[in-house]
């Protein structure tokens, strides 16, 4: 799923090859916003021409394809042998993830942007029409819908049988998956479009008014305010969280690392253009790309960069990794799959 885990840290504890190759591409030609989710030997991908991709991901060979009723810009999560997914439509749907065979579909009012979180057997996504939705995961039934003041364009957050929702009315919202109540609401004052990472009782989460903000959930509380001192540019991206560091893309073209503690600059690394995509953490190393299509592996400890690779085309979705590879897509539509190339044995003569 989108971020990895229903706390969204944009964490991985498994491992990645210390040399990434090229390993294949796929092409979408109208261009590729979703971020990739790899279950089982299989990455399922959405497309901006609204057509729901199953590749294998030792080849990138598709395996089948959905069509779905317009772009596909969120990114799927995939649970129980079901793909979940919405589309600009505002259709969200259910697809059997062994031969691609819808297995319903739902209608909310406007365009679903927002990936879907999951909690039990009920499935959790925000939509343009101003409601966070919760439906069975089941038959697509609708077990209840909370309304926002503003579009809901990032995937709300699962913890503790509550779904965090930081949305485009500038509130930060605790809702009750069980029933759908308002548990917390507390003005964060900021237009927000990023999911929010949440640990414990810790919520992190950038803003469009150039903030990156620390909450404590249990006592709506604001623990610290990260900002550039010398520049003012939105934060798009999500972040990813660690023990101790956030780490974050911003618009002002650098990838920011901030104490999680005190919220203190730890290091920035300046890209070639504004970061929308949100950082994966493998370990001590951190994959972030750019919006001209500059992926780069960073030393999380120092910011340093380790390796590049020039991506065709900009990239605005996140790497995702698992199984020993990293996929990640392009606005030119071309999806790429890195992993350690296998070693030739040669016979001797």
């Amino acid at each position: 799923m989108f971020r990895g885990s229903q706390e969204q840290t944009g964490f991985y504890r498994g491992t990645l090859p210390q040399q990434l190759e090229p390993l294949w591409t796929f092409e979408i030609q109208e261009g590729i916003e979703s971020t990739a989710a790899i279950v089982a030997g299989t990455v399922y991908i959405g497309g901006l021409n609204g057509v729901l991709y199953a590749l294998d991901l030792e080849t990138g060979i598709p395996r089948w394809t959905f069509q779905a009723s317009d772009e596909i810009r969120s990114s799927p999560l995939v649970l129980n042998d079901t793909v979940f997914f919405g589309d600009e439509a505002g259709n969200f749907f259910a697809v059997k993830a062994p031969n691609g065979q819808q297995k319903w579909v739902f209608a909310a009012g406007a365009g679903i942007t927002s990936s879907a979180n999951w909690f039990e057997d009920k499935v959790i996504f925000g939509s343009y029409d101003n409601f966070v939705y919760c439906l069975s995961a089941i038959d697509g039934t609708l077990k209840w819908r909370h309304e926002t003041e503003g579009y809901v364009h990032g995937t709300p957050t699962v913890t503790g049988g509550k779904a965090v929702v930081t949305g485009c009315d500038g509130f930060l919202r605790l809702i009750s998956i069980q029933d759908g109540s308002e548990v917390l609401k507390m003005n964060l004052g900021s237009y927000i479009g990023a999911s929010a990472a949440v640990t414990g009782n810790e919520l992190f989460v950038g803003t469009f008014d150039d903030r990156v903000m620390a909450v404590d959930i249990q006592k709506s509380e604001l623990l610290w305010v990260y900002q550039n001192p010398k520049r003012s540019f939105p934060f798009y991206s999500s972040p990813a969280v660690t023990e101790n560091l956030v780490v974050i893309g911003g618009r002002d073209k650098r990838v920011h690392a901030i104490d999680r503690v005190t919220g203190e600059e730890r290091w920035t690394f300046l890209a070639k253009s504004k970061v929308d995509a949100s950082p994966v953490i493998v370990g001590d190393r951190v994959f972030v790309a750019d919006t001209r299509g500059l992926m780069v592996e960073l030393n999380l400890h120092t910011g340093k960069p380790v390796w590049y690779f020039d991506i065709n085309g900009g990239v605005q979705a996140s790497p995702s990794i698992a199984e020993e590879k990293l996929v990640i897509g392009s606005l030119t539509g071309t999806l790429y799959c890195f992993g350690s190339q296998p070693s030739k044995n040669i016979s001797p003569h």
